[in-house]
């Protein structure tokens, strides 16, 4: 017990303990006689102070663009949202995904707890994970490929306050530049040194039972070097509390940099060792296409399937001989950074600028995954009824006891079976991003890079294990039995399992991407004007053991394991090797020195990663490149009262790839092809009528709809367990709310010792559906967050926010193994809602 609350301390003492040397070496670092560090040096506070008077349209963001140091937003031909470690506090993010709602067209679903969100973006028909996102780390990639199966880049990512800001770019130019995102890419940047020692520590505490410890310092080292180091920990049960810790771990980053008349360098490191619970959907009671509420038994706000009686498995299906798995453990993250920025100028116009990062780790799946609907335990034994996944035993034959002891169960206890899902999956990634420009004359500059990664792939599945529990909040495990022709059969394991798997792979992918690009950028009096152009190849294998089926105790009379399919030894072998050009041409126009229009236009695709285009398919057969048409244009405007960024477009998609798989996760039938057409608007504004006093807007609107697909998309429907099939043309992109909005009025109250600022925000989330077919609708919802900060003198920050605070039922997906409509006869359906209300409060010294 000891050594566990050891453990427990040990990050939060190392995060004291390196802040305070930090300081001490930070107060005894002197520059070098005669050596005047850059102006850009400030302090917290000076920083603090030059953002808070700095105009918005004048900040200067290095996404997207190869203009040395960076391009005024007001000077940018496509959508940039940026945000200041302060503004991402304010939004009260739940996860690194959830931030991204400040980002007009950004839909991150991050109802699935910490990691393993679907990420949306208008017009870009995703539909799960986030193949259409990118998570960089002071300008480069997490990972060569943007997504894989149980993997999205905001899973490696945790923000804390050794974050200084976050760019998300949206569409536009990130097709060229990179890893040559079509969709969206959030850079973040980290906070280095600065001349006067400064940071901060804090301490958050929940009504989760929420427990958190954030601290930073910067400070000199002498001769213009500079060091930071910073960090997190925390521990908490979660508003879904699973009787064990849903986030449990933390992080540290350092960074060391160095300032030069001519150019300035950067390193930096960060380890994650992290544990998140992943939330699979609850019960709920549908009642007409869109309306939902309770359960009976489950409180759809804050219970959860996860608990003690499951926490602990052994699967025995695991490639390699079967494995022990831990709920505890969930969609966490073990991953390290260590990268490398480098900026010079040559002189004579020449400019040179390279960005390197090496990374890996593993990110680990432990979690439940829904299967089919709920029933009581005497229909779930004795009948055949489709939507429950029933198994029509012999009527009266079947003894069912709980794992745990308690006895018999009750048969009209109602019981659900879903997927035990355990996956290993370990990456490697390195890359770099090498430029070098020229200003050929003046006001244009020509800019040449070479994009260069090599990632690998190592993943080990357990998917299937479907386990008999109970439909309760903190579930408990069931055995059953039964007599059949005077012989007694085992119908579960005496885990509660049903089966062993019907998906134990083991997988190996290696990969290298190669790019060039050239871009062009001229200014000519109130016109910039830039093109650019992409040359891509990526060169992938998949390896991916080929299957056959076992009696594992070879007991005929033990049914969940005489059809196991484990690795036979052998393995398919998936070649993958394709070249794309993508480009990307802009025009911005300053018409004063507060307002601009622009307009832009791209082509780009999108490259198939190891899982959704390698694995399951044969060399030379693999699916073609999704690719994308956009157009855009936009508004910026600011003075005092208004600022108003507006960007409409028109984007267009083909090359998109339908699988239909079963219940176990396991690929069935063919693959279809379809495209989609969009259209829409993004807004992020703010209005300030008077002092003190602001109302801020972040909204769009999406007519977006699949096309190009002539078929019907065949799949069983869960009611009658029939074979049917729908059109997708003419259907709204799935997932994506047609309209979604945030308000957020904001009054700052000054006193002599400091000031007081309140905000509420304002959610509206229109209607939107959880699959291509468009049969299983999620409603809309509203909620209400708000926050209060005080800073009190000039060290002390005291910040109480809360979510959800008026306990809103909103969906963000249902079943996502069933296709069309999700709901039984019963009305009963399983989806995955809103937490319900969190509060938390934050005490923090600034120094």
């Amino acid at each position: 017990m000891k050594t566990k609350q050891l453990s427990r301390l040990s990050l939060p003492v190392a995060i004291a303990t390196i802040l305070f040397c930090g300081a001490a070496m930070a107060q005894d670092a002197t520059p070098a006689q005669g050596t005047q560090a850059p102006a850009a040096r400030g302090s917290a506070q000076q920083k603090k102070a030059d953002a808070a008077n700095a105009k918005t349209l004048e900040q200067v963001v290095v996404t997207g663009n190869t203009a040395t140091g960076g391009l005024r937003k007001i000077d940018t031909s496509y959508s940039v949202t940026t945000a200041t470690a302060e503004q991402i506090k304010e939004a009260n993010p739940k996860s690194t995904a959830d931030l991204l709602k400040i980002s007009p067209g950004m839909w991150p679903e991050s109802t699935g707890g910490q990691t393993g969100a679907n990420i949306e973006i208008a017009g870009f028909p995703g539909g799960g994970d986030a193949p259409f996102f990118t998570t960089q780390l002071m300008g480069s990639p997490l990972y060569g490929m943007p997504t894989l199966s149980f993997f999205e880049t905001t899973s490696i990512f945790r923000l804390d306050d050794t974050v200084d800001r976050v760019e998300i770019l949206q569409g536009g130019p990130s097709v060229v530049f990179g890893d040559g995102q079509i969709g969206a890419t959030a850079n973040f940047m980290l906070k280095t040194g600065t001349d006067v020692p400064s940071g901060s520590v804090g301490v958050t505490w929940g009504d989760e039972n929420l427990r958190r410890v954030d601290g930073f310092v910067g400070f000199p080292l002498g001769n213009n070097w500079y060091g930071s180091v910073g960090g997190f920990y925390r521990d908490s049960d979660g508003v879904r509390d699973p009787q064990f810790p849903a986030d449990k771990g933390g992080q540290l980053t350092a960074t060391l940099s160095h300032d030069s008349d001519n150019g300035s360098f950067t390193l930096y490191a960060r380890h994650l060792d992290d544990k998140n619970q992943f939330i699979t959907p609850i019960p709920l009671i549908q009642r007409g296409t869109d309306h939902f509420s309770a359960y009976p038994g489950f409180d759809p706000l804050t219970d959860t399937y996860n608990g003690k009686g499951i926490q602990h498995v052994r699967l025995p299906g695991y490639p390699g001989g079967g494995t022990t798995a831990d709920l505890a453990n969930g969609r966490g993250a073990k991953f390290s950074f260590l990268g490398g920025n480098f900026d010079y100028d040559l002189g004579n116009g020449w400019n040179l600028s390279d960005k390197f990062l090496f990374d890996g780790g593993d990110v680990d799946t432990n979690a439940l995954f829904s299967g089919t609907n709920p029933g009581s335990l005497s229909d779930m034994l004795y009948t055949n009824t489709a939507s429950m996944g029933a198994f029509n035993l012999p009527a009266g034959s079947a003894a069912a006891t709980y794992v745990h002891g308690g006895g018999a169960v009750d048969p009209n206890q109602s019981v659900i079976h879903q997927g035990w899902w355990y996956i290993h999956k370990h990456l490697k990634n390195m890359s770099n991003d090498f430029r070098l420009s020229k200003e050929i004359f003046d006001g244009n500059t020509l800019t040449a890079g070479l994009y260069l990664t090599h990632y690998t792939m190592n993943d080990k599945w357990a998917l299937g294990n479907q386990m008999l529990m109970t439909n309760t909040p903190n579930a408990q495990p069931i055995q059953v039995s039964y007599v059949d022709g005077g012989q007694t059969k085992q119908l579960t394991d005496n885990q509660g399992f049903l089966d062993y798997g019907g998906y134990n792979i083991a997988q190996h992918g290696t990969a290298t991407n190669k790019a060039f690009y050239l871009s062009d950028v001229w200014r000519i009096g109130p016109w910039l004007i830039d093109l650019s152009g992409r040359l891509e190849n990526e060169n992938a294998t998949n390896n991916v053991c080929n299957l056959h089926n076992v009696d594992l105790d070879g007991n005929p009379n033990t049914l969940y394991d005489n059809a196991v399919p484990v690795c036979d030894g052998s393995y398919a072998r998936t070649r993958y090797d394709k070249t794309h050009p993508s480009w990307t041409a802009g025009v911005n126009y300053e018409l004063a020195d507060n307002m601009s229009v622009y307009v832009r236009a791209n082509k780009g695709a999108h490259f198939g990663d190891f899982d959704n285009a390698l694995r399951g398919n044969t060399t030379g057969n693999t699916p073609p490149l999704q690719k994308i048409q956009n157009v855009e244009g936009g508004f910026k405007y600011q003075s005092d009262f208004v600022y108003a960024d507006i960007s409409v477009y028109h984007r267009q998609f083909s090359g998109l790839t339908y699988q239909p798989t079963n219940n176990q996760g396991v690929p069935v039938g063919a693959q279809a092809l379809y495209g989609s057409d969009s259209k829409g608007i993004n807004l992020s504004g703010a209005i300030t009528p008077f002092k003190n006093f602001k109302v801020q807007v972040v909204a769009n609107y999406l007519d977006g709809h699949y096309s190009h697909n002539n078929s019907c998309f065949l799949y069983t429907d869960l009611a009658s367990g029939t074979t049917r099939c729908v059109t997708v043309n003419g259907k709204q992109l799935q997932r994506q709310p047609k309209v979604r909005y945030m308000l957020t009025p904001s009054y700052r109250l000054p006193f002599a010792w400091g000031d007081v600022t309140a905000f509420v925000t304002y959610t509206h989330v229109g209607a939107h559906t959880q699959d291509q077919s468009g049969l299983q609708q999620l409603g809309s919802y509203d909620t209400l967050d708000f926050g209060i900060v005080a800073n009190v003198q000039q060290n002390w920050q005291i910040r109480l926010q809360g979510t959800n605070m008026t306990n809103e039922l909103g969906l963000t997906e249902s079943n996502s193994r069933i296709f069309g409509s999700a709901a039984g006869t019963d009305g009963v359906i399983l989806a995955r809602p809103l937490e319900g209300r969190e509060v938390n409060m934050t005490v923090k010294y600034l120094f």
